[in-house]
């Protein structure tokens, strides 16, 4: 084959990410090559004070990593609940699954007196 001969397609595709690669939650499967040490005290380093660790009681997981801004809004133990029902059942040992978590507040009726203005 001849060099002129040669023809060359690259597709290529970038998008800027945050650190941590993941933004609400994060669950840390049992006997994950990543620690849950390790990962905390990377969380720590690029988002100090960021994470709340809650350690987990089920045979594929270990732990739950939560955005604290997440925890502002749902109590940690609704949060869990909500994992438990919907997301736990689908994870293995050994797994680190990211999950969008957004809470949305909806506030109606509110009535406000004259004097409260």
């Amino acid at each position: 084959m001849n060099e002129l001969d040669k023809t060359y397609t690259i597709n290529l595709s970038f998008e800027e990410i945050k650190l941590p690669p993941f933004q609400d939650i994060l669950i840390l499967g049992k006997n994950s090559i990543q620690g849950k040490i390790g990962l905390s005290k990377s969380f720590e380093l690029l988002v100090p004070n960021g994470f709340e660790t809650i350690d987990v009681d089920n045979e594929n997981i270990e732990t739950v990593f939560v955005n604290k801004n997440i925890l502002t809004k749902i109590t940690g133990e609704k949060v869990l609940r909500i994992l438990e029902k919907n997301v736990f059942p689908f994870i293995s040992q050994g797994e680190l699954i990211s999950v969008d978590f957004k809470v949305h507040i909806s506030v109606k009726n509110i009535v406000i007196k004259d004097s409260e203005l």
